[in-house]
């Protein structure tokens, strides 16, 4: 805990922009921040404040030690705080997992012949880096298409201080131009590695270009070997180029950053568009974000992971706004932050993101055992409807009524794509329009508002995703209930049963899946159980009141006999097989009593006393619910 003398320290801080490291007994750094006055930010620690969430909670538990870095400016804090996050790993702290282990291709442009290899330190030296690359594949392929097109020295001579006195074997299998031994000049070694630093830099068709001019030149100069070599190199480049453009998007160079998230886990997918073509896809997953919003985590990667990219391009889009964006931008002056929101710029910020969602699937599912795979239809679920959050647990909700009788609602859910019949509820519906009739819209309001008010106050798990059975009005009709009980941020979704056509929130246009989608088939299945759940009891509500309705009707029955004799024989089947001394033998009944209830029940149809006999409900089930109803009041 917090000694008293350190608490008080707080207290002489300066109102000034820094960082400040929280730390435990053993002298580990606990959690890093940084603030616009330290002073405010850091008291609010200490009186309790910030004290809002568990994670603060348990930090100030832990936390035993402060440490303050005065800084001159805010964005100078934000750096300095990416790279004390970087050095100490607080476990506190978002974190952007195995940042230290990304590799980088280093160019030595600082030598006078300089080479290009693999590193995992970046140092000021004057060479130049591309990377990180969380796709080492990628990296590795990107290395053997600069040995194959370029003719780089492999070797390590500080050349031309250090020279052998012969070429390696790479001169002589035409893998090295012989720079060591005079064969290739200074100046035609360095055009060649800006043609490198071109094509790592993703500008393809500057390279192309310089290759061809170069091989026309050597073509009239009549040195048709050199030429050869010069085509045979621009067609493996357009070889291996083709599998990684995606796509020809138009609009110069841009990096495009996708976002998606699941609990505590993220994912940001970053897209290079370079020269209008998008020729890369890398990633960057982040953890330990239980507490904090997107934008936060956003933030954390802007200022961590992408800041200390070193082949950013000039416009960078992003999904949405981060709360140190101002500072960002002053501490990278040299990128153009965007938020689209429409038009080419979103679309490119569309496929970002379903690139995120994607990996972020991948990376989960690697996680999961082999028996909990076939819950696949919930990630493709999640990913059709772009939703933040994976629905391992959704509920759905649907009501059902008989010419106007018995409504009542049912909720039912389903954890991993299976139905978990535990939290199966089912409610009588008071609800009705002004007419005393009931309310369709009206009863999903009402359903809703009460099973979410009990589940928050019982302190339960939230589902991810709710599902409403119908189409914009009861949607709206949800979120309205939603909205007074404090949960308008979970997500809502209707299923409309005509066209099969998903209504989310916040979109005017329906999402229509493909009929063979696995997530479309969830849904159903998740629509139809509820169904069943809500016939099923409204069956049994009807049953129930026909029942007594029979008994009621007869001379001398009140509800006291009324219970005996259902107790007793649990049905009018029942009851009328029952023999007279049978019913007299009950207490309060007679001979002559027990004669007049058989008399009116053999003379009555009880059939035709139900309201469904003459015409089958069109929401019946040919299966009652299993198990029995639980009414959820």
């Amino acid at each position: 805990m917090l000694s008293e003398a350190v608490a008080a320290s707080t207290l002489r801080l300066p109102e000034a922009p820094g960082v400040y490291l929280w730390k435990a007994s053993d002298g580990d750094v606990l959690y890093v921040g940084k603030a616009i006055r330290l002073k405010s930010r850091v008291r609010s620690y200490v009186t309790g404040e910030a004290a809002q969430s568990l994670k603060t909670r348990a930090l100030m538990e832990q936390a035993t030690a402060l440490e303050t870095i005065v800084v001159p400016d805010e964005p100078s804090a934000l750096i300095l705080e990416a790279n004390l996050i970087k050095e100490h790993r607080p476990r506190f702290n978002i974190l952007l997992r195995d940042d230290k282990s990304y590799p980088y291709v280093k160019v030595t442009l600082q030598e006078d012949f300089p080479r290009v290899f693999v590193t995992r330190r970046i140092t000021d030296d004057g060479a130049r880096y591309f990377g990180p690359y969380a796709d080492v594949g990628a990296m590795r392929r990107a290395l053997n298409v600069v040995k194959r097109l370029f003719t780089v020295r492999s070797c390590r001579y500080d050349m031309p201080r250090e020279m052998p006195e012969r070429a390696c074997l790479d001169f002589y299998i035409k893998r090295c131009k012989g720079p060591c031994v005079g064969a290739q000049s200074a100046r035609e070694y360095q055009a060649m590695i800006d043609e490198v630093v071109a094509f790592l830099a993703g500008r393809t068709d500057d390279v192309r270009r310089q290759m061809r001019a170069r091989m026309e030149a050597a073509s009239q100069r009549m040195e048709f070997e050199t030429a050869g070599e010069i085509r045979d190199a621009l067609q493996h480049l357009d070889s291996i180029e083709e599998p990684t453009v995606v796509s020809d998007v138009g609009g110069g160079d841009r990096d495009v950053i996708g976002f998606a998230r699941d609990g505590a886990d993220a994912c940001v997918s970053l897209l290079l568009v370079r020269a209008g073509k998008m020729v890369a896809r890398d990633h960057q997953m982040i953890e330990h974000a239980d507490d904090a919003s997107e934008a936060d985590i956003l933030g954390a990667y802007m200022a961590g992971g992408y800041r200390a990219r070193t082949n950013r391009a000039r416009e960078v889009l992003v999904p949405f706004a981060f709360p140190d964006l101002a500072a960002f931008v002053a501490a990278v002056p040299d990128v153009d932050v965007r938020v689209p929101q429409r038009g080419a710029r979103r679309e490119l910020l569309d496929i970002a993101e379903q690139n995120a969602r994607h990996l972020l699937e991948e990376s989960r599912l690697e996680t999961l055992e082999v028996d909990e795979r076939a819950a696949d239809p919930v990630y493709e679920l999640g990913r059709e409807l772009s939703l933040q959050r994976i629905p391992r647990s959704m509920v759905c909700f649907d009501n059902s009524t008989a010419q106007g009788r018995d409504n009542v609602g049912a909720v039912v859910w389903f954890e991993n794509g299976r139905p978990k019949r535990s939290e199966y509820r089912s409610f009588r519906v008071r609800a009705t329009d002004t007419a005393g009739e009931p309310d369709d819209f009206a009863s999903m309001r009402e359903v809703v508002g009460r099973y979410f008010t009990r589940r928050v106050a019982e302190g339960k798990p939230l589902p991810d995703l709710v599902v409403i059975d119908g189409g914009k009005g009861q949607l709206n009709a949800a979120l309205e209930a939603l909205t007074t009980v404090g949960l308008a941020q979970l997500p809502v979704a209707s299923l409309a049963k005509r066209e099969e056509e998903v209504f989310l929130a916040g979109r005017s246009e329906p999402v229509r899946l493909p009929r063979r989608s696995p997530g479309l088939r969830l849904l159903q299945r998740l629509r139809d159980e509820t169904h069943r759940r809500a016939v099923g009891f409204n069956r049994q509500r009807r049953t129930a009141r026909t029942i007594t309705s029979a008994l009621l009707q007869i001379d001398g029955i009140g509800p006291a006999r009324r219970r005996a004799l259902l107790s007793a024989f649990g049905s009018l089947e029942g009851i009328r097989d029952a023999a007279p001394e049978a019913i007299a033998a009950l207490p309060g009944f007679s001979g002559a009593l027990a004669e007049r209830v058989r008399a009116a029940l053999a003379a009555a149809d009880p059939t035709a006393a139900s309201p469904d006999n003459s015409r089958r409900d069109a929401d019946s089930d040919a299966s009652p619910p299993d198990p029995p109803p639980r009414e959820h009041e």
